[in-house]
């Protein structure tokens, strides 16, 4: 078995060197037509995919993202179609300059090479991968959760249709098996793997960290907070909470944790109003708690735990927190953030500056839902995922952030002494 995987690793390396020779045009004209088979394959791909539904509870957290549906899939195609459409990444001239004895140095932005995918239930990250990566020049090794087996499998034969017709090389997408020899493999792949980006739970995140031999971008879990400050507009603030809340609440930007500013915990009752109609149980610290009684159903709401604070709910469950002013708002999402989304509610301006300057996150918002987290709505086309860490790359990474660069230094033969 490690033997077959280490030639596949190979195989794919040799792949990812092709990739080089092929025109923009050739790169667009390939993503265009996955785009097209992937729409044309729709009851194929929803065979399948109900295949991996009927082995999931459907009270799962996770099911929400195995599931997909016609819509999901022209959603899928159209985020491909607008990868294809925007600008190579490659050979971009990132700085340029000649020294003084005549040699002219260039930074040029280049592929990674093969970056390896390691997911949990979400086959729509077999197409984004793949379009991301393709479209960046690199080999993509996906693997996926046994909970998405069948789901990844007929979206990976969809794409090597394609790349067949086009007569390229299927190891430019590989699929690994969905069991942890290859996961384990895949981690120390060193020599042929040059990037591993893990997407799926804090466990499976903690678990590539710690084991990997090759480098990783963390694609962190989502803890969000938005913080309801005293000089908060109660109409803005009623619309962003239900938003990210209740948009879709298995994904990483949802909101877990709405922090409140004590002057405003009269509003707190408006400021939820709209939750109760998606059902969302509410986890208030004592002064929440006391302020939403008996406007809020008793049924959803629940006395606060130390657990509920810090906690990824990926459901329609959310936590309230009370403070005094700011610095306490900006402790207490310091303490329990996990870097993702952040985002403040308020009219002032200075109030605002602080936020922005003080949270350590990726993304921080000011009186915009966290849902908007997301390479397609930051204009990156897809997103291979949302790096939670400073190293390399941060936020939503789309085509640039997964490239290098190498310096291209010419010359009329210049020695050193």
């Amino acid at each position: 078995m490690m033997e077959q995987l280490n030639n596949t690793f190979a195989a794919v390396q040799a792949a990812s060197r092709k990739l080089a020779l092929l025109t923009d045009d050739q790169i667009n004209s390939v993503l265009l037509a996955v785009a097209d088979a992937a729409v044309e394959h729709t009851a194929f791909i929803l065979s399948e995919n109900q295949k991996d539904l009927e082995r999931m509870d459907p009270a799962d957290p996770k099911f929400d993202r195995l599931k997909l549906t016609e819509q999901r899939i022209k959603d899928i195609a159209a985020d491909i179609r607008n990868v294809a459409s925007l600008p190579s990444p490659l050979g971009r001239i990132l700085a340029e300059t000649v020294r003084p004895n005549g040699m002219k140095l260039t930074k040029v932005s280049v592929p990674f090479g093969v970056i390896g995918i390691i997911y949990e239930a979400r086959p729509n990250v077999s197409f984004d991968v793949f379009s991301l990566c393709f479209k960046s020049g690199n080999a993509c090794l996906l693997k996926g959760g046994s909970d998405a087996e069948f789901s990844n499998k007929a979206i990976v034969s969809v794409i090597h249709s394609i790349l067949k017709q086009h007569q390229l090389d299927t190891h430019i997408a590989e699929l690994l098996p969905a069991d942890r020899e290859a996961t384990n493999a895949l981690l120390h792949a060193v020599g042929y793997v040059d990037l591993i980006i893990p997407r799926g739970s804090c466990g499976l995140i903690n678990f590539v960290r710690q084991n990997a031999s090759i480098p990783v971008i963390e694609t962190g879990a989502g803890i969000c907070h938005t913080y309801f400050d005293e000089d908060g507009d109660l109409e803005k603030g009623t619309r962003i909470v239900n938003n990210a809340k209740t948009r879709r609440v298995s994904v990483c930007n949802a909101l877990d944790c709405l922090v409140v500013h004590r002057k405003r915990l009269a509003d707190l009752p408006a400021l939820c109003q709209l939750l109760p109609a998606s059902n969302v149980l509410v986890y208030a610290d004592a002064e929440a708690y006391n302020a939403l009684q008996g406007h809020y159903p008793a049924e959803l709401l629940k006395h606060a735990t130390d657990e509920s604070f810090g906690t990824e709910f990926l459901s329609y469950a959310m936590a309230v927190k009370t403070v005094g002013s700011l610095p306490e708002a900006l402790e207490h999402i310091h303490m329990y953030s996990s870097k993702h989304s952040e985002c403040i509610i308020t009219e002032n301006k200075e109030s605002a500056t602080l936020f922005t300057k003080v949270v350590d996150a990726a993304c921080v918002y000011t009186n915009v839902s966290t849902a908007f987290t997301d390479g397609a709505q930051f204009g990156l086309g897809a997103e291979i995922g949302i790096s939670t860490q400073k190293l390399h790359a941060r936020g939503p990474m789309g085509l640039e952030e997964i490239t290098s660069y190498k310096w291209i230094v010419e010359g009329d033969g210049q020695i050193r002494v």
